[in-house]
């Protein structure tokens, strides 16, 4: 078989007469879909004062906030997903003479045994050593008996109580009362802005009483 010569010939591109080439306008991006531009910023719009200054800083419910603590003893609070906020209602409560227990309910087992009782702890044994068991302290009760002089009281902080089940959140809404000087705060869940509910409403211990 011959071997085939493949001639490539070059095709000038058409030529137009000035007559023929439409004027094409040119549109700026600040110029596209200013309609749709517009109604979008109509609809975003500041409804407080909160959305200028922004939500990051203390809101004058500070007040509201101390006084409830004191009234219910034991708080239900809803913080933002970015966190932070809850941060500055801790230290007013600092500044009030209280101590804190931070302790993360995931893990936590039984909370009256935890709490106020002498516990349990299995340490690992990697399968050669014999199993122990060792007893810590209750955890509540051990911290009372280490505050100083003019403590004021003991905040125990709950993260992730939205894993408790509805028996062991009415331990905790219970709890100030076997030890007055202790204060609950449980961080139950979250929501837009910071928002508090007593923890006993949440429990469903009012509507029982």
């Amino acid at each position: 078989m011959g071997s085939r010569a493949v001639c490539i010939q070059r095709v000038a591109p058409p030529c137009f007469e000035a007559s023929q080439v439409k004027k094409i306008k040119t549109v700026g991006p600040s110029f596209v879909n200013t309609r749709s531009n517009r109604r979008r910023s109509n609809g975003v719009r500041c409804s407080s004062i909160a959305d200028y200054i922004g939500g990051d800083l203390v809101k004058p419910d500070i007040g509201r906030w101390l006084q409830d603590v004191e009234e219910h003893k034991a708080i239900a609070i809803y913080a933002p997903h970015e966190g932070g906020y809850e941060g500055r209602y801790l230290n007013r409560l600092k500044m009030q003479g209280y101590y804190f227990l931070d302790i993360s309910a995931r893990g936590l087992g039984d909370p009256e045994t935890t709490l106020l009782k002498n516990y349990p702890v299995c340490p690992a044994h990697l399968g050669k050593q014999p199993i122990a068991r060792w007893y810590y302290p209750p955890e509540v009760d051990y911290r009372l008996s280490a505050l100083p002089p003019g403590a004021k009281g003991l905040v125990l902080w709950v993260l992730e109580a939205k894993v408790l089940s509805k028996s062991e959140l009415q331990f905790l809404a219970l709890l100030p009362s076997l030890r007055p000087n202790v204060r609950v705060i449980a961080e139950c869940g979250n929501w837009r802005k910071f928002v508090w509910k007593p923890l006993a409403e949440i429990a469903n211990l009012a509507a029982q009483e």
